[in-house]
């Protein structure tokens, strides 16, 4: 069974940066695609950054693209979203994920519990 833990996430002003991190557990997913979602109150999931399992390569959402980085560290089985000059449309629950397979589908198997990322203006 996989396990996926969240952290990093919190207050901070707009403008500012925070590291979120997503270890693994259960088995290694150093071959697996794993993403980063993300859901505000009263909205539907959205797709944030995804990235490929040894192949690659990732990917991101529009609204993000310039602003957050996605990056893994196999050795520790763990998985980074590094979000700079966050905005208070950022304010949401961020999910990590991941697939089975190595290319990111959109459509994970596995899911976080969330950790939720508030921006003030």
């Amino acid at each position: 069974q996989v396990q996926l833990v969240e952290s990093g996430g919190g207050l901070v002003q707009a403008g500012g940066s925070l590291r979120l991190s997503c270890a693994a557990s259960g088995r290694t997913l150093i071959s697996s695609a794993m993403g980063w979602f993300r859901q505000a109150p009263g909205k539907e999931r959205e797709f944030v950054a995804g990235i490929g399992g040894g192949l690659g390569y990732s990917l991101y959402g529009d609204s993000v693209k310039g602003r957050f980085t996605i990056s893994r560290d196999g050795s520790k089985n763990t998985m980074y979203l590094q979000m700079n000059n966050l905005k208070p449309e950022d304010t949401a629950v961020y999910y990590c994920a991941a697939d089975k397979g190595r290319v990111f589908t959109g459509r994970p198997d596995y899911w976080g519990q969330g950790t939720q990322v508030t921006v003030s203006s």
